[in-house]
């Protein structure tokens, strides 16, 4: 991993940890800085990631954010984004988020990749990512932001690893090759509620499309994706906001179930 040791990504990272320190979001860091660029709001998110290692925390996989058209427009940006997945942010299918854990969640249902193999760019497809690919399962990510309200453009989101919070992985690997990728079906309950559907296709037509694109881009750092990685390739629909007492399940065709459930300690 490329050390990011720029006087301004470790402000900025020092600012958003903060948030985690105090448990309450903090000013958006566009604001702080207004012309904080893509490169360098990557640069911070490797700042925050390489301290997190250093005190103990074990990378465990990649997420892709933004790969739905209609987020994208929202933010104004004509690609994903990506952050990391380390150990401390697993939880167990079925099991419980203390709000202690988290600041202002949102759950996403999406496909998780577990690779094999190892994937580097900058050439990699989405064949290339079927290949490397050891299994499939359905994942819920919860979403969160250091940001106060969620006021964030693009440059804020990076930085805040991709608004990574917590992820939660199903139980039975399933083989990509028994699936079609872009008709997988999904639908998102919240206390018994359906709040969503989706399906394969709404993550850049298909998810080994998102994970090819996160490989590419990660050439850029000198960063490739790790065999024994898991990759949360993108949410299939909007997500939904999360409080005490909520209980989340996704259930995905030919997947299976995943969920989880937020309590107040």
């Amino acid at each position: 991993m490329k050390p990011a040791t720029s006087n301004l990504a470790t402000k900025l990272a020092d600012h958003l940890a903060k948030a985690e320190k105090t448990g309450k979001g903090v000013q958006p860091l566009t604001e702080l800085e207004p012309e904080l660029t893509i490169e360098q709001a990557y640069q911070v998110q490797l700042v925050t990631i390489g301290r997190k290692i250093k005190a103990g925390a074990r990378v465990t996989g990649k997420k892709i954010g933004l790969t739905s058209l209609a987020m994208q427009q929202l933010l104004g940006v004509d690609q994903p984004d990506y952050g990391h997945l380390l150990d401390d942010m697993v939880v167990k299918n079925g099991g419980q988020v203390s709000f202690k854990r988290v600041l202002q969640p949102k759950v996403e249902a999406e496909i998780a990749f577990v690779l094999k193999k190892e994937l580097t760019g900058p050439r990699v497809n989405a064949m290339d990512v079927l290949l490397a690919t050891d299994y499939i399962l359905p994942a819920l990510e919860i979403v969160d932001s250091r940001v106060s309200n969620w006021q964030i453009k693009l440059p804020d989101t990076i930085a805040d690893n991709a608004s990574s919070g917590l992820y939660v992985l199903g139980e039975k690997p399933v083989k990509i090759d028994s699936v079609d990728l872009a008709q997988i079906g999904m639908v998102l309950y919240k206390n018994g509620e359906m709040m969503d559907t989706g399906v394969g296709a709404a993550a850049l037509g298909n998810p080994a499309v998102c994970v090819a694109w996160l490989a590419n881009k990660l050439y850029e750092f000198g960063i490739s994706l790790k065999a024994g990685e898991v990759i949360l390739s993108g949410a299939l629909s909007a997500a939904v906001d999360a409080e005490p007492g909520d209980r989340f399940e996704a259930r995905l065709a030919h997947l299976g179930n995943v969920s989880v459930r937020f309590v107040h300690e």
